[in-house]
């Protein structure tokens, strides 16, 4: 995020501080519904330093809401009855809870508001991204049970998550819930992952999800809970339960999550949807979404960020147990990455392992129109794979003399990757859904068949209207690409040079590199894949101090910093004739 955004972002702010100080919030009505829904809101507007940006956008919301539908207390209410009468498992023992006034904001949201002069609910969608030890799942749970005992007499209630350990947590207290309200088991069977309501004319049923989509069939969701959404990779089993929901009067799907250090997943791109619901970019009102982390200038160490991230600090969480996580963060990078994620609800992995930041990459991006660069001088670099990895060609265009609009400075260089997977390939690829989104966004070539077309990115660089002074390779994988080049009209071999994958021979393009990037004098094309690339790349230096970008996993791509390197290298022995 460069300052323009953080800017934007405390300005909007301070602008919805203003609103809500002067918005004639209806505080009998929230007070009808409970006391506790009148104390929150104005706890917010009264002391707005004290909570985030989109926890003072969600209360705008609220109001916005009272005055298109109808807020309906009884409704709230038998929910909260319902809610304080259940047990649920605790250190000491069964355990009954007063909800605390946010989630009795929450609650009133997700269950309150209603099409005027109907039984239909507004809200179809909910999101809880709240940090660790918010009781978020605990208190979720009860929604599930509501739904079992009074919805539907056909209700199907969810739980989904990763992995079968996760979607047990909810779904275990839920089955203690059900144990304490029938002793003898004879209104409920109670299985490991499934739950049936016995009751006279009921079929209704809760199950415990985490399996393969394809062996889904036949379903009728009307709840569905998911659960730590933000470390999925792949929508698909949400989507499945999600998509089943077409029949039902009131469906409802809570997302219930922490940040995590994943950011090319499918929650973290929902997320971003949600904060534009919330900001007002985008009209949903079928979404509640309560989001809770640091504003753009708090302190990570400061205990009012604590407080502000996690509003359940001293209620479900002690401040000893943040301060002691701190201070073990200062000790270890990979502490310091748990305790952004988990309790700070952040979206960060470990810097110290970076090269280049992505949002080194991402605060450089821009889009153009590649016609405009027609006859521009420029390198280029590949890094070919054949059928199951990207392939990435990066031309780095010169353009002495450029600058930028609001700046004062030449910004000579800019940097376009092209990348390209096999679409065949997809389908079984362990990134294939990651790949798809990128390639239907427009963002990745998919080639037919189910190996990379070498012809078809030789067709494309010699399509380029730029003019290229010549191509870098690795050797590796190349041959046919080379041939090919090489029997095109107008490239000879002597526009070709081979690029040894070695320390020494990345050692100088590396630094041309660091330094173009960090004195602001190169630019990127809009394209994520690259900000992803750099990303999973770490510096690595050999005994003779010679460095050379790697991959921080062996799972990671980096074909796209790897071309951009090669391409100061091009820079730096092409053949001054050229």
């Amino acid at each position: 995020m460069d300052e323009s955004e953080k800017q934007a972002l405390r300005d909007l702010k301070a602008q919805t501080v203003q609103e809500l100080q002067s918005l004639p919030i209806d505080f009998r009505l929230c007070s009808s519904v409970d006391d506790r829904l009148a104390s929150y809101i104005k706890a917010c507007i009264e002391r707005p330093e004290a909570h985030n940006l989109y926890e003072l956008l969600a209360i705008k919301k609220f109001h916005i809401m009272t005055c298109r539908y109808e807020l309906r207390a009884l409704e709230v209410q038998k929910f909260i009855l319902t809610y304080e009468f259940l047990e649920f498992p605790s250190d000491e023992g069964a355990k009954r809870y007063k909800l605390t006034p946010i989630q009795v904001f929450q609650f009133t949201n997700i269950e309150g508001f209603f099409y005027p002069g109907t039984e239909r609910k507004v809200i179809t969608d909910a999101l809880l991204f709240v940090p660790r030890k918010f009781s978020k799942t605990t208190s979720v749970a009860s929604l599930a049970v509501k739904d079992l005992l009074f919805g539907d007499a056909n209700a199907q209630a969810f739980v989904v998550a990763n992995s079968s350990k996760q979607a047990k947590i909810c779904f275990d207290v839920i089955r203690f819930i059900l144990k304490r309200l029938d002793h003898k088991m004879r209104r409920f069977k109670i299985n490991r992952e499934q739950v049936f309501n016995l009751c006279r004319g009921k079929s209704s049923f809760a199950q415990c999800l985490a399996s393969d989509v394809g062996t889904l069939d036949g379903l009728n969701a009307s709840t569905v809970i998911v659960d730590e959404y933000a470390q999925a990779d792949s929508a698909a089993l949400k989507n499945v339960l999600t998509s089943s929901m077409g029949v039902r009067l009131n469906p409802l799907t809570v997302i219930i999550t922490t940040a995590s250090s994943k950011t090319e997943t499918p929650f973290y791109e929902m997320l971003k949807t949600y904060k534009s619901v919330l900001r007002g970019e985008i009209e949903m009102d079928s979404v509640f979404a309560h989001i809770f982390e640091p504003d753009v200038d708090d302190d990570e160490g400061d205990p009012a960020t604590w407080y502000k991230v996690q509003p359940h600090l001293g209620v479900t969480c002690r401040e000893e147990f943040y301060k002691d996580k701190w201070d073990k963060a200062q000790l270890c990078a990979e502490d310091m990455q748990e305790f952004r994620n988990k309790l700070l609800n952040i979206f960060a992995h470990s810097e110290l392992e970076d090269w280049i930041p992505t949002k080194e990459i991402e605060s450089r991006s821009i889009r153009t129109d590649i016609e405009s660069f027609r006859g521009v001088r420029c390198v280029a670099s590949v890094d070919l794979s054949v059928c199951d990895d990207l392939s990435a060609v990066s031309y780095l265009l010169y353009m002495p003399g450029r600058v930028l609009p609001e700046r004062t400075t030449e910004t000579p260089f800019h940097s376009i990757t092209h990348y390209y997977f096999p679409e065949g390939q997809i389908a079984t690829h362990p990134n294939g859904e990651l790949y798809q989104r990128w390639a239907d966004a427009g963002y990745l070539t998919l080639c037919a068949g189910a190996v990379i077309d070498y012809r078809q990115i030789v067709n494309d660089i010699l399509s380029k209207p730029f003019s290229i002074l010549g191509v870098g390779y690795d050797r590796y994988k190349a041959e046919e690409f080379i041939r090919l080049l090489k029997s095109s009209p107008g490239v000879g071999k002597e526009h070709l040079y081979e690029i040894a994958q070695t320390y020494g021979n990345f050692t100088s393009p590396v630094e041309s590199f660091e330094l173009s990037l960090y004195t602001n004098r190169i630019t990127f094309e809009d394209n994520p894949i690259t900000a992803y690339c750099f990303g999973n790349a770490t510096i690595d230096e050999d005994r003779l101090e010679n460095r050379k970008p790697i991959k921080k996993k062996q799972s990671g791509k980096i074909d796209g910093a790897i071309t951009n390197v090669m391409n100061f290298w091009m820079l730096n022995n092409i053949k001054m004739t050229q």
